[in-house]
């Protein structure tokens, strides 16, 4: 049976990205970032996962203000990279599992989540930055990887509780699948920030470390934040992290903290990294260590 051992939630900013492909990152402004992320990929390189569920979302380049779907999970066996502007990204593609993502869209439909399958994508920062901040810069991501991509773009957005539950129904999904896989999901985007307007620059780190807090302590709570709220604490882009309760939503109730990074300021975003493990895969870790 395949389980989802962990979540990361990690911030996307698409200047990270940039960073790496340019050579950045030992520059005085991003080294300290980078070097935050350091456990973030010595966890995974220890832990080996064998499939990432990613939950982002795309920055009009899948998709365009003539076709918006809430919740797309992909569905296909490659994602190439996407050019957003100033050519592809020069990372691997991005490798599927189209048995595994069919078997969670039908799981999360047939359990009254409106899904869009979608079997042809590419993927922009918002997917491929993650990738790069937890696994480096490999010849070939080591995982395969299921993209679920959430519409924060254009008002309204999907409600943090309705994404906290469509996380949990992602659980039910997974663990339904008959394979023996350690599964690793991402809620990436935010923290605060706003790229637009009189408030361009806004970032709140009292917010978000306490919506870091908030994950292990108290996820109901974050659960009901609403949208409003966001925007007015955190700026207009901080919608994006009710992503990250897709990915709490998915772990059960007990989690562990096993990694946390914050960090400001890289590209006027609050950026913040955890790692949660499941309290069952925690204590298994604990009595191997033990060993």
């Amino acid at each position: 049976m395949a389980k989802i051992i962990a979540g990361m939630g990690t911030s996307h900013t698409p200047a990270i990205g940039a960073a790496v492909d340019l050579g950045k990152t030992a520059e005085p402004y991003w080294a300290p970032l980078f070097a935050g992320y350091e456990g973030a990929k010595r966890w995974m390189e220890e832990v080996k996962p064998d499939v990432a569920i990613i939950v982002y979302n795309d920055h009009v380049n899948a998709f365009d203000f003539k076709m918006v779907p809430t919740f797309a999970l992909g569905c296909a066996a490659e994602y190439p990279i996407a050019d957003e502007g100033w050519g592809a990204r020069p990372v691997p593609p991005v490798k599927g599992y189209p048995e595994m993502a069919s078997h969670i869209v039908q799981s999360l439909i047939l359990d009254d989540f409106d899904m869009t399958i979608i079997n042809e994508m590419e993927v922009d920062h918002g997917l491929t930055v993650p990738l790069s901040l937890a696994f480096g810069s490999p010849e070939a991501w080591p995982v395969r990887v299921i993209p679920l991509e959430v519409n924060v773009v254009q008002y309204p957005a999907p409600s943090g509780r309705r994404c906290y539950n469509l996380g949990k129904a992602i659980k039910e999904a997974v663990e339904s699948w008959d394979e023996d896989l350690k599964v690793v999901i991402f809620g990436t985007g935010g923290m605060s920030h706003q790229i637009q307007g009189p408030r361009a620059g806004l970032i709140n780190a009292e917010f978000d470390n306490k919506f870091l807090d908030g994950l292990t302590q108290d996820p109901e709570r974050l659960a009901d934040i609403p949208g409003i709220e966001y925007l007015r604490d955190a700026g207009n882009e901080a919608i994006e992290l009710v992503m990250w309760l897709v990915m709490r939503g998915a772990l059960g109730e007990a989690v562990d903290e096993v990694f946390r990074f914050y960090h400001v300021p890289a590209s006027s975003t609050g950026v913040g990294a955890i790692i949660l493990e499941t309290r069952a895969f925690h204590e298994q870790r604990k009595v191997r260590t033990a060993a």
